[in-house]
């Protein structure tokens, strides 16, 4: 079978798949605009752009971008198709137009796009946080959002299904198209994530950390809001006062990923780390910034107590891996989470705004031995029996895209969507 890859970024959700596509003796190719990771046996082609956005409207500038992409992909797949390759299957991730014009191409494919996640204006993670929207006006937060949104909407007429990572990111879809998305998760490998003994952080200075230390760890990509940063610095000092032996590394870089952008010239790491650096014994705080995956996932198996927080948005693979290490977690009580944690079981939740619930949960955990110890088992136990790589996620993966593959033609269900 023959099958071509889409993402900005390849592989990105794809790292799993594309080589096990290969193995098993498909014919993977891959189409994406950044520099891509290399994949042996996976022929990769970079669209890139030769243009960039002229609009001066801000609301049309992101849709314009996308449109230059897809432009450009929609030229590279020519070549693509000159040369002789004709897809049975398309995976691709819609989210930057790439995929616009594809099916224009290879009419007969069949259409598969992974489904991160839907903006809508309410009841999702916009208006999730009224921190920040005074300052955002709603008619324009609107325009944006229903733009944003576009791009995934013009490829529902023609794809055949859809393959998103929880039934939370699902469930942010139109009805109209939700029936036609299946939930796979992209997967741990948690054959080699899993709880370590011998687990040591060294710092430049010679000191080290291990199990045997009181060990609290926060994770995301970027240190923002969306993944509640603000709130876990502004719980930490009084968990820090509760733990008077414990020590906190804080992982992610400071730009933003998601959501509002801090003041010119400014991130959002200090930001909200000015506000309580004066209730701080800051040789107890460590901004580890982005570490090697090696280091990261040497820090979070010596962690004690792993705290996350996300807005009602996309799950973050660091919680799973965590879980897998074996890592107590305390996680808002946010709509992702449900579906993963259970209270009290595989983990604990608090309510995302509560700093003083955040602290004093931590709290607990950190004191409780018999509390850590059933959490950790649990917690590891989800991560594999649901979250697998190996035994559950890819062949779930690579039997979707069999039925992809084996799809009739498209029936017009959607049509009245466009």
């Amino acid at each position: 079978m023959n099958v071509l890859l889409v993402h900005q970024n390849f592989p990105g959700q794809f790292k799993h798949l594309a080589p096990a596509l290969v193995k098993r003796g498909d014919r993977v190719v891959a189409l994406t605009i950044n520099e891509p990771a290399a994949i042996a046996g996976v022929d990769t082609h970079r669209a890139v752009p030769q243009i960039s956005t002229g609009s001066k409207l801000p609301w049309a500038q992101e849709f314009e971008t996308k449109l230059i992409r897809g432009e450009s992909a929609f030229r590279k797949a020519l070549e693509l198709r000159a040369a002789g390759f004709e897809p049975d299957v398309i995976m691709a991730h819609p989210g930057w137009g790439d995929t616009f014009f594809l099916k224009d191409v290879w009419p007969k494919a069949r259409l598969a796009i992974y489904c991160e996640f839907f903006y809508k204006s309410d009841g999702g993670d916009a208006d999730f946080d009224p921190e920040f929207l005074n300052s955002d006006d709603p008619i324009a937060r609107n325009i944006r959002l229903k733009l944003k949104g576009l791009p995934q909407k013009l490829h529902f007429p023609m794809a055949n299904r859809g393959l998103a990572p929880t039934e939370f990111q699902k469930s942010t879809y139109p009805s109209s198209f939700r029936d036609r998305i299946t939930v796979i998760h992209d997967g741990i490998d948690t054959n080699a994530i899993r709880p370590r003994d011998n687990g040591r952080i060294t710092f430049g200075d010679g000191r080290s950390v291990t199990r045997n230390d009181e060990i609290i760890t926060f994770v995301a990509r970027n240190l923002e809001p969306y993944r509640g940063y603000h709130i876990f610095m502004r719980a930490l000092p009084a968990l820090l006062r509760k733990r008077p032996n414990a020590r906190v590394f804080i992982i992610g870089s400071n730009g933003t990923s998601y959501g509002a952008l801090p003041p010119t010239g400014r991130n959002w790491r200090d930001i909200f780390l000015k506000e309580v650096r004066s209730e701080l014994d800051m040789e107890r705080v460590h901004f580890a910034g982005s570490l090697t995956y090696p280091v990261f996932l040497e820090l979070l198996s010596i962690s004690r107590l792993h705290i996350y927080l996300t807005y009602p948005f996309v799950l973050s693979w660091s919680l799973l891996e965590a879980m897998a290490l074996g890592a107590p977690v305390l996680a808002s009580d946010t709509a992702p989470l449900h579906e993963v944690i259970r209270h009290g079981e595989n983990g604990l939740l608090f309510p995302f705004f509560d700093t003083e619930a955040l602290a004093e949960e931590g709290a607990r955990i950190l004191a409780d031995v018999a509390l850590r110890r059933s959490l950790s088992k649990n917690a590891r136990a989800t991560a594999v029996e649901h979250y697998d790589l190996a035994s559950v996620c890819l062949p779930q993966q690579l039997a979707f895209v069999d039925a992809v593959a084996n799809d009739a033609a498209l029936a017009p269900i959607l049509e009245n969507d466009r």
